[in-house]
This record gives C-alpha cells, sequence and structure tokens, in this order.
C-alpha cells in the first residue's frame, strides 16, 4: 500500500516584515528540509504568504523592497502572493519592478491593471508537477484596500469570488488545490467554507498562529504568525493510482529554536548596515535642532505639522506624537535620517468634515488616553500613541473652536490633514465615513523631505 502513497511538504512563511533578524535561521532550516526530502524522495515546495517587505527597515526601504525579493531567490521560493505592504506601500512603479527579478512565480487572482489585465508579473495560477505526476494548483489573493489601490492606480477585487472561480477552473486538472491567502484568519474560515475545491489554504494578514492546523469540512487551514517567528509545514499525502488527499496534517516550527551563529548575526547586521549606506542622501539642511515630545507640542512637530497643511493644502491637521522616533539634530538631514525618524508606511489624509463633525473629532482628541496608549498594526511601528497634535485646529479665549483663522460651525465645510490610522474607525469613527482623499504613494517622511527642502533651502 505505502508504495503507491506520494508525500509532499509544504513549508510557508508570511508577514515577516522585513523582520531579518529570524531570517538566516529560517534560509539553514529550509535548506536541511530540502535536503532530507530529497533523500528520502519526497517532493519540496516553499512559499511565502505577502508581506515580507516592509519599508519599515532601512534595508528593504534602500533597495526600493528589491533586497527582499533577492533574500527569497536565495532561500528557492517556489511561489508567493503580496501582502497590503507590497501592493499598497510602494507606488505603481515601484511594485511595477519590484518582482523583474524574481525567480519565483507571483500567484495572485484578485489585482489587474485598469482594463482588467493582470500585472505582467502575476498569475492567475500554477500548477507545479512532482516527479510522480501528482498536479499541485496554485492560487492566491490579497486584502483588497480598494481606496488605497485605486489612488495608485490599480483594481483590486473581492477575493473570494475570484479565488472561487480560479479554484473551480483548476480542479479538473490538478490533485490539489492550495491557496495562498493574504486575508486573514475570518476571511479563509469564510473561503474554506464556500469553496470545497481548495485542500489547503495558507493563511497570513492576521498575524495569527495555528500550531497544529485548523480543519474547515475537508479543507486545512495552516499559518505560521509574524516576523519570522515560526516556519510552517504542511505535509500531504496522495495516492499516485488515483490522485486522491489520503492524509494532510499541519504543524510549525519556532525559530527561536533554530541554531544561529556569529556569521548569521554578521549577516542580520550587513543588511541593516546595507540600507543604511543607500540612504546617505541628503535632502535639506536643518539649521536648529528640532526636539520631540511624546506629551505635547515640539519645535519638530510644528515643522510636520506645517508640512501637512502645506502639502495638503488643508484647513487643519491632527495628528501624535508618537509617529516621531527621534528627533533631527543641526545640519544635513538625510533620507536615513528621515526613515529612522518616520519609519512608518502611514500615507496622509485629506478629509473633507462638515463642522459639527470637526468639532467631535477635536474634542476626541483632547482625551488624555491618547498620550500612553500602546499601538500596533495599522503602518504605525513605534510604540506609544503620544498625545494628540492640533496644527490650526484650537480654541479661542471665548472656547470657540478655529480651524486656521475661520471660526467652525455647523454645516459649514473643512479640509483636515492627518493620518491613514486615523481613518478606518477605531480611534474616530467619523472619519472612517467621512469623504477623503489618500495621498498616495507618499509616506509621512516624503512630506517633511519634502517641506524641509522647500522650506530651509529656498530661503
Amino acid at each position: 500500500m505505502e508504495e503507491t502513497v506520494e508525500t509532499i511538504h509544504i513549508y510557508h512563511t508570511n508577514d515577516i516584515h522585513s523582520h531579518f533578524e529570524n531570517w538566516p535561521q529560517i534560509h539553514h532550516f529550509l535548506q536541511q528540509r530540502k535536503q532530507q526530502a530529497e533523500a528520502d524522495g519526497e517532493c519540496y515546495f516553499l512559499f511565502d504568504i505577502g508581506d515580507h517587505i516592509d519599508r519599515s527597515h532601512p534595508f528593504t526601504e534602500g533597495t526600493e523592497g528589491k533586497g527582499n525579493i533577492e533574500l527569497l531567490n536565495k532561500a528557492g521560493y517556489d511561489a508567493v502572493t503580496i501582502g497590503n505592504n507590497e501592493g499598497i506601500t510602494m507606488s505603481k512603479e515601484a511594485l511595477n519592478i519590484v518582482y523583474e527579478d524574481a525567480k519565483f512565480d507571483v500567484v495572485l487572482c484578485n489585482l489587474t491593471e485598469l482594463d482588467g489585465k493582470l500585472p505582467y508579473w502575476a498569475k492567475m495560477s500554477k500548477v507545479f508537477e512532482t516527479t510522480d505526476g501528482v498536479r499541485i494548483g496554485v492560487i492566491g489573493a490579497t486584502a483588497p484596500y480598494y481606496a488605497f489601490y485605486d489612488q495608485l492606480g490599480w483594481s483590486v477585487g473581492e477575493p473570494h469570488a475570484a479565488l472561487q472561480k480560479v479554484a473551480r477552473n483548476l480542479r479538473t486538472q490538478c490533485d490539489v488545490i492550495v491557496c495562498l491567502s493574504h486575508l486573514g484568519i475570518k476571511e479563509d474560515r469564510l473561503l474554506a467554507a464556500q469553496c470545497p475545491e481548495i485542500d489547503v489554504i495558507l493563511g497570513a494578514h492576521t498575524h495569527h498562529l495555528l500550531p497544529n492546523g485548523e480543519w474547515i469540512d475537508d479543507t486545512l487551514l495552516a499559518a505560521a504568525e509574524k516576523f519570522g517567528h515560526y516556519v510552517g509545514h504542511v505535509q500531504i499525502e496522495v495516492d499516485r493510482i488515483t490522485g486522491q488527499v489520503v492524509h494532510m496534517k499541519a504543524e510549525v516550527f519556532p525559530t527561536q529554536l533554530m541554531e544561529m551563529t556569529e556569521e548569521d548575526m554578521e549577516e542580520v547586521n550587513s543588511l541593516f548596515a546595507k540600507g543604511e549606506e543607500t540612504l546617505q542622501v541628503p535632502v535639506f539642511y536643518n539649521p536648529s535642532p528640532l526636539s520631540q515630545r511624546l506629551t505635547g507640542d515640539s519645535p519638530l512637530s510644528s515643522l510636520f505639522g506645517r508640512a501637512l497643511l502645506t502639502y495638503l493644502d488643508a484647513d487643519c491637521a491632527l495628528f501624535n506624537a508618537g509617529i516621531f522616533l527621534g528627533s533631527l539634530d543641526k545640519g544635513w538631514v538625510t533620507k536615513g535620517d528621515l526613515h529612522s525618524l518616520l519609519p512608518h508606511p502611514i500615507n496622509p489624509c485629506l478629509i473633507h468634515l462638515d463642522g459639527t463633525d470637526l468639532l467631535t473629532v477635536y474634542e476626541q482628541s483632547l482625551d488624555p488616553k491618547w498620550a500612553k496608549l500602546p499601538i500596533k498594526g495599522l503602518g504605525f511601528r513605534g510604540t506609544l500613541m503620544g498625545s494628540m497634535i492640533h496644527e490650526h485646529l484650537y480654541r479661542n479665549n471665548d472656547g470657540q473652536l478655529f480651524a486656521g483663522n475661520r471660526l467652525v460651525e455647523p454645516g459649514e465645510m473643512y479640509t483636515l490633514a492627518t493620518l491613514d490610522m486615523f481613518t478606518f474607525g477605531f480611534f474616530y469613527p467619523i472619519l472612517k465615513e467621512a469623504k477623503k482623499e489618500y495621498i498616495m504613494p507618499e509616506m509621512l517622511r516624503d512630506i517633511l523631505g519634502w517641506y524641509g527642502r522647500k522650506y530651509f533651502n529656498e530661503r
């Protein structure tokens, strides 16, 4: 009986977010596992489920993501899908060239050019065939941040319908269907229930860990948390004669148990150093030190507030003091300085608000809880929110609120420059529904650099 069964090993990573401190161990581990599979006459595949790239790391920023692709190439990945960090924190031009040297396939069925064509670097699906003729169909999709993709000039589609269509078309040609899903655990469970054609869903996006997988009917879900803390492994056994899956199981391997050598440490440090070297490009000359504070206005927040107002041509601005991860010294400010000061993949946003709503947002922003609130995710790469900073948004001695030099009144419209993370409904529910324009692909550091050049160099 045993001779008729082929064993297939699938290793998977997700949401590495340029946390290269674990990468050398992961690389060695995968090499060993590949050699072991080959020695045992078994099949081995390696997939990444997106958000490998994170522009908060100088190596990623300095190489515009191409350094990450080089690491995936060296580790021998077979296919990947993209996460939102690849898709919406990079300009369309940068995303269109980031995979040009990839030695693996990018599988993605819900992102197209505006004319409906797949980007040239992506495939709707990929069929891998083992030496014994077992065919494995791989499909993939990414989280549909509609407003962001739209602003960048992409068309992103609803993933469930797209994946089901591709899976059903592939089913007759394949023995096993594996989905690379950068959609999140809830969406994966829904997809498994709706689309029994998929055998395995490798998950990402919500940084969830499924130590032994999770079964939804006959579909196996697997996920390996985030930052390279784990490598996932799914073992599939297929009857060579009937092409039927006879057994599947999932497990994860913690990287903290993998050996790390001194050479590995050096490699991690060298990636950081390479990135920093690339970013040593002067942007503007800063005539006096600009310090920052977590609990109120500072010379740095004042400069940044003016930068936001000017770039977005807004009446007023609102942002948090915790976005600054340091201060700016006197002297030349480089791309690297701006990157370490504002590493967040956060875009500015211009919001159109009625006076009543602007007053509500202003009053919510005064809550003292913000100063010490820990923040994770939403693009934020600091630790604490810090107090809310208001630029051109203030009360006069009579307690009336002004936006610039205009009294804030019900029925009148005002423009507020702020950060995209405040528009997702977690902090200011009103901003989720308000009319807004995301400014893309500019990050906060780009706005500060632009204003510094304009304000200091042109005076």
